[in-house]
């Protein structure tokens, strides 16, 4: 063979190589990518050529699927109650996609999550059956939320402060998910995303909104703790009226007749006063505050129950004055109605809050655990100490002050009423805040919940946390205590 041959055969030999060399990186390098492309078209005809997995609660499935007339998308979701479960569901949708539960599992949904796998099947490529989800929701809950909510707009969450797990999420206004969930759902789609009251947003979840006067229970927190007052019942320095530190801004109570003066925190929290917790922020100072507010989950980014939810913030301020306001939850601190449910699930637990989940377990198609979720984590946010002082002052807040409206007969309930200013010098209608927890001697049940209210309609007068938010909290509370 001469020399010209000899190289032309290992440039070929060469080309063949580079070849196969990249076809094996597309195949099992690239191949992965390519399929979990979104714009894959034989990704959504082979997730919907076969029914899917069930999201559950309490033992039955909230969702299902039917085959369709045609095509090659051949089944498509279904979904029972859809309003009532879909800020626990999200969508999944032939056109669209798919959002919260529904997203973050559909892989198991659809059996193509290689732990459902058996040995046999990953090496064949066999279709797996599909998995499902079980939520720890309460239907008695979820329900006593979503009729109490009724056409306002807002929402409200119900935690187990023991476990962790979520008992109630609810949304409204809410939609139906089985709208959108085929491939000519065009129109459901634009009326739903083009709708100015935003009923696909999950507001338990996804806006944070200021807190207002339920924050003062953070702030009570901190007191407590730094050791600036002993104990719940010792008063405070709290000049009435409190003139913002370097501004000339008097700060004013809700209730003008109320003891504020130098009130004790117990007397604050009863009367929701104003100066008194302004004054107190301001003498912790930002930095205590904010540490108490992250300890109790405040700018955590990364706060997944396993749907992410929006970020909680207390701001880092650059003056007193801000501070003070932060105190009161204005100025810059924003919450969720799951963070604020956070909150009160921790005072009740004697101080350890655990991690809040909406999912148990996940199962392969033989009722097989491939993925459990019951045993949260937790961490200690106040002293027991501190937390028992608190609950005390917050069935005060209940028994004889500003939460009324959540009392529940035989059941020890405690709570924090609060109305948030809303748009430029408070000009739009105030959001109301309720949030609390209640404990049933008798059966050990416990609940903690929170509420919030962004528009009821109701006029601006009409608009405060015992009369709005309060009652919704006090059904929901009854339904997860009396649930079986």
């Amino acid at each position: 063979m001469n020399k010209t041959i000899r190289r032309a055969s290992a440039f070929c030999l060469l080309l063949v190589l580079a070849l196969l060399g990249r076809a094996t990186y597309v195949q099992f390098y690239e191949g992965q990518a390519l399929a979990d492309e979104k714009l894959n078209r034989r990704t959504t005809i082979a997730q919907y050529a076969n029914p899917l997995g069930d999201i559950i609660v309490a033992g039955s499935s909230v969702t299902g699927s039917k085959e369709t007339d045609g095509g090659d998308l051949k089944y498509k979701r279904t979904y029972t109650d859809g309003k009532l479960y879909s800020a626990v569901t999200g969508y999944s949708s032939q056109v669209y996609g798919a959002t919260q539960l529904e997203g973050i599992y559909s892989d198991d949904l659809a059996g193509t999550d290689t732990k459902l796998k058996n040995p046999v099947d990953a090496l064949t490529g066999k279709q797996t059956d599909p998995g499902d989800v079980l939520t720890t929701v309460d239907p008695a809950v979820q329900k006593a939320a979503y009729n109490a909510l009724g056409n306002k707009k807002g929402a409200a969450v119900a935690i187990d402060p023991k476990t962790g797990a979520v008992l109630g999420m609810v949304s409204t206004p809410s939609y139906d998910p089985s709208t959108i969930s085929g491939s000519t759902d065009g129109t459901a789609w634009k009326q739903l995303t083009t709708d100015k009251n935003q009923p696909m947003l999950n507001r338990a979840l996804r806006q944070a909104l200021p807190p207002g006067s339920t924050f003062k229970l953070v702030v009570a927190s901190a007191a407590l703790e730094d050791g600036l007052y002993s104990s719940a019942d010792e008063k405070t320095t709290s000049p009435n009226p409190y003139t913002l530190p370097g501004t000339t801004k008097v700060l004013e109570n809700e209730n003008a007749s109320a003891p504020c003066e130098n009130a004790s925190i117990r007397t604050a929290l009863q009367y929701s006063c104003n100066n008194v917790f302004a004054k107190m922020a301001v003498d912790l100072g930002q930095a205590k505050v904010k540490a108490m507010a992250e300890k109790y989950g405040f700018n955590t980014t990364k706060l997944d129950i396993p749907v992410r939810a929006a970020t909680s913030i207390y701001p880092s301020t650059a003056y007193k004055s801000q501070t003070a306001l932060t105190g009161i939850g204005q100025f810059d601190v924003t919450a969720t109605p799951l963070q604020m449910s956070m909150v009160s699930a921790a005072i009740a637990n004697d101080g350890v809050l655990v991690a809040p989940h909406m999912v148990s377990k996940v199962t392969d198609a033989d009722g097989n655990t491939v993925q459990s979720y019951e045993n949260p984590s937790s961490k200690q946010v106040v002293s027991s100490a501190t937390a028992k002082q608190l609950q005390s002052a917050m069935q005060t807040v209940v028994n004889e002050g500003t939460g009324t409206n959540a009392k529940i007969s035989g059941v020890e309930v405690g709570g924090k009423t609060g109305t948030a200013q809303h748009g430029e010098n408070n000009s739009k209608t105030p959001y109301a805040w309720f949030t609390s927890y209640a404990k049933d001697p008798g059966t050990g049940k416990e609940v903690a919940v929170a509420v919030l209210i962004e528009d009821s309609g109701a006029a601006r007068s009409e608009v405060s946390g015992n009369g709005l938010a309060a009652p919704i909290a006090q059904k929901m509370m009854k339904a997860a205590l009396s649930s079986s």
